[in-house]
């Protein structure tokens, strides 16, 4: 109590003032007696929640003081609790975002609020699961709070000065949402909800009659809603319903979900007495409430609506029919039109026998037990799945406990049996064969078909489905490719997938020198792939070789250039070829000079600048400076010479200095030149 306190003193002393605070002080008696208690009303818990819809504004005009059980969520302070809280539960119809708005009765109360997707979920897990949490606020702030266009995060977390509006969520369709609203201000004045945004969360079913049953005495007749109706609407009397007959009458009506929840999905109509053995019609009224039943949104049912009631005599339950069984089913589901007694089913499954085209062994029974003890559907287990195909039968007869299967009224089915078919189980393992190729890898794919399978789904990952029995594909390139099969007989289906890897094919590559000095020897390294049998070189100056990497080879010195086609031909064991060529340089002379003059006239001799044969200077740079020290000619690229000129002028006659450094590409040592030259005009 002292937390809380001090925590309202400092919220209404920044924005209310001491004689608020006062009054909360007055409160303390009443609140400290009730605060930290659980909440037992219906709508304080996660479980029963109050079903609200986009159309309506829900008002809440107090609040009883219970909860402050921790929620988790992106806002970890202990202030994030159920707090004098109310649930509201809906489901979103079409996905868009939610806009909600909560206006206190008292503007200077502080509510905050937290919203959880319960998609198949237990509504107690938002207590403990973080990953339900969808979008909150919890503002220190008073005043009216909710998600809206003007918010610009999903988790507003405590304290004072952050705002009241969070970002409207997104909400996806056929998802259930809880959302929470926790109330800090120790009061118990009120407030009022409002939903917008482009979700759906108002159910487009209208509301109807589904069917209706009476119970084995007739005195009762149970009616099945098809949707959840608010418990509000039902007039207790029975006067929203009528029978037409007038040998019995509704006398009052009811519904076990009314009791926990705000809403119900059935309702047991109390008769006069026991409705005699026929054919009736059971219609919705404007009952002594002014009104029929209505959902929700308040959407009643329509007056006259209506649904057939038959009244049988009463008379042993038959095994109606059988939920077909899927493929490899090591269970069977017995269908039945009235409800079994729970405690009638041996659990040792005796009171059933399948016999088929191979021994079956039932291992046990259950029924699908609701609380009253009763089920409509019982669960036959067998000791090993059903994989052989042919003609079954499933036979009830009387079980180690003395009896078949009795019904809700007590009476007991005779030994029937049901019939059912069985497919066989299939297989998508499949058997292929490689024939490798030079170019291209041809890949035959088959599948026996056994079990009367009909269908196959070739399927690989960069071409469309294949759909025959059996197929060829022809691979153009190497590596893993993965195959997968599915296969369908129309009852069972299986899928086999593999991991098919494809050898390299023989590939002829080799490493070789761009220039080669002809004072020096040559190496030529073979990098070629593949499982490689052979090797066969032609050095194109009329030498051959059949090493993988021959090395030391001349060729003639010779005034200027030549280039000479260097081939590699590889033969793989299997007897595949490939060749790979390239052109190599040889030059005469590698050693790097730069002239003393040039004579830029254009006359083809000693036209330009530059340092020659620099073949083997790396990270080469080649400055020409004037008498000034400007810069007149630089370059990195050797063979871009100087024309005598700058910026397209002739430059005059005389002398320049020139610098030139670079990387002896053999030694990896750095050389610094410098020299002059002139230029004659």
């Amino acid at each position: 109590m002292g937390y809380m306190l001090k925590r309202r003193f400092r919220n209404e002393h920044s924005m209310r003032g001491f004689k608020n605070f006062l009054l909360i002080f007055l409160s303390i008696g009443l609140y400290a007696i009730s605060y930290g208690q659980a909440c037992t009303d219906i709508g304080q818990n996660p479980h029963s929640a109050f079903p609200v819809c986009g159309t309506t504004s829900f008002e809440q005009h107090t609040v009883k003081f219970c909860g402050n059980r921790r929620v988790p969520g992106p806002c970890d302070r202990d202030e994030v609790s159920d707090k004098n809280p109310f649930w509201y539960k809906f489901t979103c119809f079409e996905s868009g975002t939610l806009g909600l708005l909560i206006t206190p009765k008292d503007l200077g109360d502080d509510y905050d609020w937290q919203l959880f997707d319960i998609t198949s979920r237990n509504p107690a897990d938002v207590y403990t699961d973080p990953s339900l949490f969808v979008a909150c606020n919890w503002s220190g702030e008073p005043g009216k709070t909710g998600a809206s266009a003007a918010g610009t995060s999903l988790d507003v977390c405590g304290g004072y000065g952050k705002p009241l509006f969070s970002a409207m969520p997104e909400l996806k369709k056929d998802h259930q949402y809880l959302l929470l609203i926790s109330h800090f201000t120790d009061s118990q004045s009120g407030y009022s909800l409002e939903f917008s945004g482009t979700a759906n969360i108002t159910d487009p079913k209208t509301p109807r009659l589904q069917s209706a049953k009476a119970n084995c005495d007739g005195s009762e007749i149970t009616v099945f809603l098809n949707k959840k109706m608010k418990c509000a609407s039902l007039a207790a009397d029975g006067s929203d319903f009528r029978l037409n007959t007038p040998l019995v009458s509704i006398v009052g009506a009811s519904s076990d979900a009314c009791s926990g929840s705000f809403d119900m999905d059935t309702v047991v109509l109390k008769l006069s007495g026991p409705i005699p053995t026929g054919n009736y019609i059971l219609s919705v009224k404007n009952g002594a409430d002014g009104n029929t039943l209505f959902d929700n949104c308040e959407v009643n049912i329509a007056e006259n609506d209506q649904v057939d009631l038959a009244i049988l005599p009463v008379a042993p339950t038959l095994m109606d029919s059988l939920t077909t069984p899927s493929c490899l089913a090591n269970s069977l589901e017995l269908v039945f039109k009235k409800h079994m007694r729970c405690s009638s089913v041996a659990a040792n499954g005796s009171d059933f026998f399948v016999s088929g085209p191979v021994p079956v062994t039932v291992t046990g029974a259950y029924g699908n037990c609701s609380a009253d003890g009763k089920s409509s559907i019982v669960t036959v287990t067998l000791a090993a799945p059903l994989s052989v195909k042919g003609d079954y039968q499933l036979q009830l007869k009387q079980g180690t406990d003395g009896n078949t299967l009795i019904d809700e009224c007590g009476q007991e089915s005779p030994p029937a049996g049901i019939s059912f078919f069985m497919q066989a189980a299939v297989s998508a393992d499949f058997q292929y064969d490689v024939t490798p190729g030079c170019r291209t890898d041809t890949v035959q794919l088959r599948h026996d078909g056994a079990n009367d399978v009909n269908q196959w789904v070739w399927t690989f990952a960069d071409i469309p489905s294949r759909f025959e029995q059996n197929t060829t594909r022809i691979f153009a390139t190497t590596g893993q490719k993965g195959i997968s099969l599915m296969v369908s007989n129309g009852f069972c289906s299986d899928t086999s997938e593999i991991a098919l890897d494809l050898p390299p094919k023989i590939k002829s590559l080799f490493e070789a020198p761009d220039i080669i000095c002809a004072s020096d020897k040559a190496a030529f390294t073979d990098r070629s792939v593949g499982d490689i049998a052979s090797w066969q070189w032609d050095l194109g100056n009329s030498n051959f070789s059949m090493q993988p990497s021959p090395g030391d080879i001349s060729y003639p010195r010779m005034p200027g250039e030549k280039k000479y086609t260097v081939r590699l031909v590889v033969t793989g064991v299997n007897g595949c070829k490939d060749t790979s060529a390239q052109i190599v340089t040889v030059v005469g002379n590698c050693y790097i000079a730069v002239p003393s003059a040039f004579t830029p006239n254009n006359d083809g001799i000693n036209d330009h600048l530059f340092p020659s044969n620099a073949y083997k200077a790396d990270n080469l740079l080649f400055r020409v400076y004037n008498r000034f020290g400007q810069v007149v000619h630089q370059t990195r690229d050797w063979t871009q010479k100087w024309n005598g000129e700058l910026n397209g002028r002739p430059q005059p006659a005389g002398t320049y200095v020139w610098t030139l450094r670079y990387t002896d590409r053999d030694s990896g040592k750095t050389y610094f030149l410098k020299g002059s030259t002139v230029l004659i005009r």
